[in-house]
């Protein structure tokens, strides 16, 4: 099975791409999730994650068929 995965704002444009399926196999947090979808990149300072449209840690657990969301973090005025 799977794990749907989201990027939103800028983090859509710095990985070309809105979104991407990844095979759930081995993978138990959101930082795994983060890992396997950039291929070992560093979790950028102050991005936010969802599961299931909740707000999550990096050691937010997942499982197969969540649907993890990762953005930078909003701001407004």
């Amino acid at each position: 099975m799977a794990i749907s995965v989201k990027y939103f704002a800028g983090l859509r444009e710095r990985m070309n791409r809105a979104g991407e399926t990844l095979p759930a196999q081995d993978i138990g947090t959101v930082a795994q999730v983060w890992v396997k979808a950039t291929q070992g990149a560093p979790w950028p300072p102050n991005m936010l994650a969802a599961v299931n449209h909740d707000y999550a840690e990096a050691h937010s657990p997942v499982q197969d068929g969540d649907e993890v969301a990762f953005f930078p973090p909003v701001t407004g005025g």
